[in-house]
This record gives C-alpha cells, sequence and structure tokens, in this order.
C-alpha cells in the first residue's frame, strides 16, 4: 500500500465516522435516544487515533512541510476536514511516490527514519502494535469516560 493510498483510507473513514458521530448526536438531543452515541462514538475515537497515527508516519515519509503536518494533524478535530486536506495534499503532489525508508529505499539518518525504516521492514508486525497501541489509547480513554461530566 503507497502513502497515498494509505492516507486517502484514513482521510475518508474519519469523514465518515465524523458523519456518524453527527448523526447520534442528532438522535441524541433531538429524539433523546442515546442508543447509538456510544457506538459512533467509539468508532470515531477509533479512527481519530488511527488517522493521527497515519498522518504522522506520512508527513515524515513524504517529508513535509511542518506546517502542512500540523495542519493534517488539525483537521481530525473539523468535521470533514480530513477529506480536502487529503485533497489538497494530493493536488500539490504531497502523497506522491511510495516509502522512502522501504527495503532498498533511502538509509536511515534520524530516530524517524529509522522508526519508519523498521516498520516498513516488518509491516505485519509494525500494524499489530499500531493496532495495539491504538487501542490502548482507546481504552484508556473509554475507562477516563466522556470529557463532560454526566448530569
Amino acid at each position: 500500500m503507497t502513502p497515498r493510498k494509505l492516507f486517502r483510507a484514513l482521510a475518508f473513514a474519519e469523514a465518515v465516522t465524523w458523519t456518524l458521530l453527527i448523526a447520534a448526536l442528532v438522535f441524541k438531543y433531538g429524539f433523546d435516544n442515546e442508543s447509538f452515541t456510544p457506538i459512533a462514538g467509539g468508532l470515531h475515537g477509533f479512527v481519530f487515533l488511527a488517522y493521527g497515527v497515519v498522518t504522522l508516519f506520512v508527513w515524515a515519509n513524504q517529508k513535509w512541510p511542518v506546517r502542512t503536518g500540523i495542519l493534517g494533524l488539525v483537521t481530525t478535530v473539523i468535521p470533514w476536514a480530513t477529506i480536502p486536506f487529503e485533497k489538497s495534499v494530493d493536488r500539490r503532489g504531497l502523497l506522491d511516490g511510495g516509502w522512502r525508508m522501504a527495503p532498498g529505499g533511502e538509509k536511515p539518518t534520524n530516530t524517524v527514519d529509522k522508526v519508519a525504516a523498521l516498520v516498513l521492514r516488518r509491516p505485519i508486525a509494525a500494524g499489530a502494535v499500531a493496532l495495539v497501541a491504538v487501542a490502548v489509547v482507546f481504552s484508556v480513554l473509554l475507562i477516563l469516560g466522556p470529557p463532560i461530566p454526566k448530569g
């Protein structure tokens, strides 16, 4: 999977989960039905974290300017903003090419590149570790509860 395909998939998933979350909130506050909120909120939270991790990885791989990378991270908190951001970086060629640190690619010169090279040498193991890490963060956030207490 190329950086472009991975980033596009997560940007789209983030927008879809925003839609689900907003629809669940309409049911919660408009129809006094909270049954969809935990599901939509959970899905959105998980994809939100995954999109953040992928944004950081693609940012480092593609050598985005700091401003572009930060903007990519900020788009996660604005409903549907990941889609126009993805289209913008794609149109400017910032998603072109493959993985720089893939086997046979560039030599890692800094810590970020070394981590990327390790991830790309063992993508299944790295994906499993990333999935577990996102799940742990997600679980901790679930245990902590919503940011606004009920009552």
